[in-house]
């Protein structure tokens, strides 16, 4: 098995693979639009002053996500 965690326990300059998406509705979808799909490619590259939202380089773009949500996106 997989150690799988969280995407808003990845640490800065560290890469993991979406497993899955605990979420639904909209932010299903606009995850989904984004390209985080099953075994996605994810790179944490910063965070703000105050450490949320954390900055991801997903696909080639950077994508700002709220730790709120990417609570919610399993990582391995």
């Amino acid at each position: 098995m997989k150690d799988v965690f969280p995407l808003s326990e990845l640490k800065k300059g560290s890469f993991a693979r979406v497993y899955k998406i605990n979420t639904c509705g909209a932010m299903r979808r606009r995850l989904i639009d984004i390209g985080l799909i099953k075994d996605t490619k994810v790179e944490c590259i910063g965070k703000s002053a105050a450490g949320d939202p954390r900055a991801y380089l997903i696909r080639g773009a950077v994508i700002a996500l709220r730790d709120e949500d990417s609570k919610n996106i399993l990582v391995y």
